[in-house]
């Protein structure tokens, strides 16, 4: 089987809005467009991350100022290089409203350009609650992992939108009813989605005689590789803004992990191959879509300050708890449920001086803003002037005033909703299917005459090739091994070269732990120090409570995957008393897991 690329796609970035540098991708795709095989921009734009703000009250992840600095270099980078410019989950939460709001930036890029003209199609993937509900009714919607719990029709009814994760079936649609399209705007989408239908695409317009059996044979690899690329240069070592790939035949891709070997001529790149993919439909299962949605919870506001006094700090629990018991006598007016709570930060630290600084948030939600300024004022009161137990620093326990203010009112605080699967009729994940669950508009977006379409030559297609986009043409980046790796190994941390902690949807948090050899993953895998029973302990969590742990040998790792939790109750992302909601902070308790028991 012959190697020839059907594709390059470049990612300048792993999420739009968070701004990249358009020099060095200017200078890979003025290098790919030469090759004369077809290239495309694409982009994840969004993820459930950032928590259920997005979805419960319409905002966006990133100010409107940075999509239109992102979209204003891309634009550039498309006309220039005539290349094709995808992105998907628009605006973080991919809802119908972001969708079009991001064509509006791109018309008004394109008002300020004359000669930039681009046909534009928008995937829109809201889905009518109303229909959620007659699917809840009859059974088809079931939770999406084994912490969610399940869907009450009034989550659905309290939320003001519902989005579907879709698949690349609407992109694979869309591209094939307008071939020559310039951008492609998508709600919510799975991430890879695009980086699959475009590698899809290319195939079958280049191979029209390929059957239909054969083209997917390929999905394992296009998946892979877009799980990869969806990120951007995040998987790189050491990770970078950008990625490139590079797509091929046989569903073998090359991976750039610089470091890394074996390795290809480049000493940057890793070959992968292998990469399967089982439908559900092919399992015998229906095609589901998965529901994300969000609704208001109250409004929160907080106040903070810091205390030094190691009287005070010794007393804190019972000072707090007097300060709760106060301000609950103080406010036993408020109609509806409202709540306060203290973040604590830094305590069990010690100086020369006593016990070090404990930084204190303390949190309020309630029915109304002014309600929830109140409790926290009442709290902030509480906290300056309670008395206890041998109090000798009769004039304050709180050093305050951060930015000049007493309160901080945080506007509406939200909580997920909805993160379900719905059961399918067959065809509903097309674009414009009888149901037109998913539905796509196009349009011609701006007064330039539009370039002739760039002319590609047809190759074979579709195993992939990966690389970090680098600033430099010739850089060669090593990993820094600094003082404190070559220290000698006493925990878990010591002995990883990569070991992170991060939310797995909305209800669930995943930690991974990657390993630089066989023999030292070998040597964690047989000394069981990596046993259920011992994860466990290190998470504070009980062993009933892990919903997935395992090795895996081709990564070289360990993953475990355990529920949030939040004041001692399992929780969703976001929400009142959220700290960590990205849940990148939650691996310290395997880090520093002994390799030696004492």
């Amino acid at each position: 089987m012959t190697h020839d690329p059907i594709c390059h796609i470049v990612s300048p970035v792993g999420c739009m809005g968070y701004g990249f540098d358009d020099a060095p991708v200017a200078d890979e795709l003025r290098k790919l467009v030469a090759t004369g095989t077809p290239v495309a921009i694409i982009l994840d734009a969004g993820s459930t991350d950032s928590g259920p703000e997005k979805l419960a009250l319409g905002t966006k992840t990133c100010p409107r100022s940075a999509y239109v600095k992102d979209l204003t270099k891309l634009l550039k980078l498309v006309h220039e290089f005539e290349v094709q410019l995808m992105f998907s989950s628009a605006g973080r939460d991919g809802s119908d409203e972001h969708v079009t709001l991001m064509a509006e930036i791109v018309r008004e890029i394109c008002d300020e350009n004359e000669d930039y003209s681009f046909k534009t199609i928008s995937i829109f993937s809201g889905i009518n609650k109303s229909i959620v509900l007659d699917r809840l009714k009859a059974g088809k919607i079931a939770p999406c992992g084994a912490c969610v719990p399940a869907l009450m029709p009034e989550d659905v009814e309290s939320s003001p939108r519902v989005v579907a994760q879709i698949g690349p079936e609407p992109f694979l649609d869309a591209m094939e009813a307008a071939p020559g399209f310039d951008v492609l705007v998508a709600g919510r989408a799975y991430d890879p989605a695009p980086y699959v239908a475009y590698s899809m695409f290319q195939l079958k317009k280049q191979y029209p005689d390929r059957a239909t059996e054969e083209c997917e044979k390929r999905n394992g690899g296009f998946c892979h590789m877009g799980k990869i690329m969806e990120c951007g240069g995040l998987c790189a070592t050491p990770k970078s803004h950008g990625a490139v790939a590079t797509v091929y035949n046989s569903g073998v891709f090359d991976v750039d992990r610089s470091s890394r070997s074996p390795g290809l001529e480049d000493n940057r790149t890793l070959r992968v191959n292998g990469a399967e993919f089982h439908s559900s439909f092919t399992c015998g299962y229906p095609y589901q879509l998965k529901l994300e949605a969000a609704s208001f919870l109250g409004y929160r506001s907080i106040a903070m300050g810091s205390v030094r006094d190691h009287i005070l700090i010794n007393r804190l629990d019972s000072v707090l708890k007097r300060v709760k018991d106060y301000v609950k006598d103080q406010h036993a007016d408020i109609q509806g449920h409202w709540d306060l709570d203290f973040h604590i930060y830094g305590k069990g630290q010690s100086s020369p001086q006593g016990p070090g600084e404990v930084f204190m948030v303390a949190e309020a939600i309630a029915p109304t803003q002014d309600e929830a300024t109140a409790i926290v004022s009442t709290a902030r009161v509480g906290m300056i002037h309670g008395s206890y137990p041998g109090q000798k620093a009769t004039s304050g326990n709180l050093a305050f005033g951060i930015g000049g203010k007493l309160e901080i009112e945080m506007g509406p605080c939200a909580s997920f909703s909805t993160y379900h699967l719905m059961n399918l009729e067959r065809g509903e994940e097309r674009v414009e299917s009888r149901s037109k669950l998913i539905r796509a508009t196009g349009a011609l977006i701006g007064r330039g005459n539009s370039p002739p379409t760039r002319r590609l030559r047809s190759l074979p297609a579709s195993w992939m090739k990966v690389k970090a986009l680098s600033e430099k043409k010739d850089a060669q980046p090593q990993p820094e091994k600094d003082a404190e790796f070559l220290s000698p190994a006493n925990t878990l941390s010591d002995i990883a070269t990569i070991l992170r902690s991060k939310n797995a949807g909305p209800y669930e948090i995943t930690i991974d732990v990657i390993f630089e050899s066989k023999a030292t993953f070998r040597d964690v895998k047989e000394s069981k120090l990596l046993s259920r029973e011992k994860v466990a302990k290190a998470l504070e969590i009980a062993e009933n409570d892990i919903v997935w742990m395992g090795f895996f040998e081709p990564a070289l790792a360990f993953k475990v995957t355990i529920p949030r939790v939040r004041g001692g109750k399992k929780a969703a992302a976001g929400g009142f008393m959220e700290n960590d909601i990205h849940g990148s902070q939650q691996h310290l308790g395997l880090a520093t897991l002994p390799l030696i028991e004492a």
